[in-house]
């Protein structure tokens, strides 16, 4: 059961998006990514190399724009259910939560893992076609722009849609409703 999200991204980022072509997200949501202490400089560097635009997520990892061109936009907790299906890539840490909502979105991946389960999400991304495993939790300006380039390609974005196609509900809200909407006509009134 997925729970929709129904904020509107901010007007600020969606002037961004609207401004040029779609840009690569990148997010490591609650990784302090402490490993990578230049996380965002190699992640902007990269996306740059590949001729994109950024939205730099700060998340845990505090991640930060390097300078002041305008091809990079940052931002803090957002709609990602309206924000992925408006980027060229996601670039993020393998979460469960992120990488159902890259793939429900038809978003290419390139996951770097950090712990626990994302090794395994970074595996099925990549064995599904639908983007790249970073191999290590520590990513350098040439092993994420190598990603990035199995990633923007034009047949990882197709087999993201497709793969995006094939994701139905499991049910939940729809027995939920129906088991909710019996108890209420079997309870008894009650009396004052």
């Amino acid at each position: 059961w997925i729970l929709p999200d129904v904020r509107p991204l901010p007007a600020e980022l969606v002037a961004f998006l609207d401004a040029g072509a779609p840009p690569v997200y990148v997010g490591f949501g609650s990784m302090p990514m402490r490993a990578s202490t230049d996380v965002a400089q190699v992640t902007i560097e990269a996306i740059r190399a590949q001729g994109r635009r950024a939205v730099v997520s700060h998340g845990w990892a505090d991640l930060a724009l390097t300078d002041d061109r305008d091809d990079c936009f940052a931002i803090g907790e957002v709609n990602h259910q309206a924000l992925f299906g408006r980027v060229a890539a996601v670039v993020h840490h393998g979460g469960a939560g992120t990488t159902t909502t890259a793939t429900r979105a038809g978003a290419p991946q390139v996951v770097v893992p950090q712990a626990v389960d994302q090794p395994y999400w970074a595996g099925r991304v990549a064995e599904l076609g639908i983007g790249a495993a970073h191999d290590g939790p520590t990513p350098t300006t040439e092993s994420l722009s190598a990603a990035l380039r199995t990633t923007l390609t034009p047949e990882t974005r197709a087999r993201a849609t497709a793969v995006a196609g094939t994701i139905r509900t499991d049910g939940a809200t729809v027995a939920a409703t129906l088991l909710l909407d019996a108890v209420s006509r079997e309870r008894p009134p009650v009396s004052a």
